[in-house]
């Protein structure tokens, strides 16, 4: 791979897309601090073992400099789903970044070209919007987003590096929750009031989605995977209604998978 890959962040978006990096090179990915940097260095370990001997774990360095990240050709931010924090992080590293580097964001709902006219007036020509969707390794999709002042050696960069990583990227336009998130997330709440009007248990509810229609996770066991902390600021992002049962649990910390405690119970 031509490219040399940073990844700013160490949650499951940031470690699976740095695993599927690590098929092609080595990738560097930041975390903020040493307690993050070792369970990063845990979940990267756990994810390229659930790839078969693919990808050596090693090919993965986790920093928790941000400054070592400067050298790469290629730096993706992939923290959580909050505008201020994304904003805050992106310009730190367009200020690190090369001249040449490509600036990237995971965002799922946010407006890139927002987010490139925030970091710096002049930056939204090298910034672009990288939507890969979880997990990582698996997903081929990837919604490509550019602003208006992207550069054509930037698309074609960002392009080629979809093409690398194995993804079908797909250009889509700049609105909120892109095109996956702007069509999934009215249904998948709209199962959660049903379940609740109707009394139908919600395992039930999945299995008819999953045998009825062939999709491989129910509509309730897919919003505790994405998490339901991260559901409601995807769904506020593009003007969804959140049902208060979900506002409910996350306020009592049942986030879904990741505390084992969500819409559906983890025993």
């Amino acid at each position: 791979m031509q490219e040399s890959v940073g990844i700013a962040g160490s949650g499951a978006i940031a470690c699976g897309l740095a695993a599927t990096v690590a098929r092609h090179g080595n990738v560097l990915l930041w975390a903020r601090s040493e307690a993050s940097a070792e369970r990063a260095r845990a979940t990267v370990g756990k994810v390229c073992g659930r790839l078969s001997g693919e990808v050596n774990a090693q090919h993965v360095e986790v920093v928790t400099e941000l400054s070592a990240l400067s050298g790469c050709s290629v730096i993706v931010e992939a923290i959580a789903e909050d505008h201020a924090m994304k904003v805050e992080l992106l310009t730190q590293l367009h200020e690190l970044a090369g001249p040449t580097a490509m600036l990237g964001t995971t965002t799922s709902s946010l407006s890139v070209e927002k987010l490139a006219q925030e970091i710096h007036e002049d930056g939204s020509g090298r910034f672009v919007g990288l939507h890969v969707f979880n997990p990582v390794p698996a997903m081929e999709l990837v919604e490509l987003v550019f602003p208006a002042d992207a550069t054509e050696e930037i698309r074609d960069r960002a392009r080629a590096l979809c093409e690398v990583l194995g993804k079908t990227a797909i250009e889509v336009p700049d609105t909120p929750g892109f095109v996956v998130n702007r069509l999934l997330f009215p249904y998948l709440f709209d199962a959660v009031r049903f379940a609740e009007e109707s009394g139908v248990d919600p395992k039930d509810v999945d299995k008819c989605m999953v045998l009825g229609t062939g999709q491989p996770m129910g509509p309730l066991a897919l919003l505790d995977f994405v998490g339901l902390d991260v559901s409601i600021a995807i769904a506020e992002e593009i003007g969804v209604e959140v049902p208060e049962r979900v506002r409910t649990l996350v306020a009592d910390g049942a986030l879904g998978r990741k505390t084992k405690r969500g819409l559906l119970s983890y025993g």
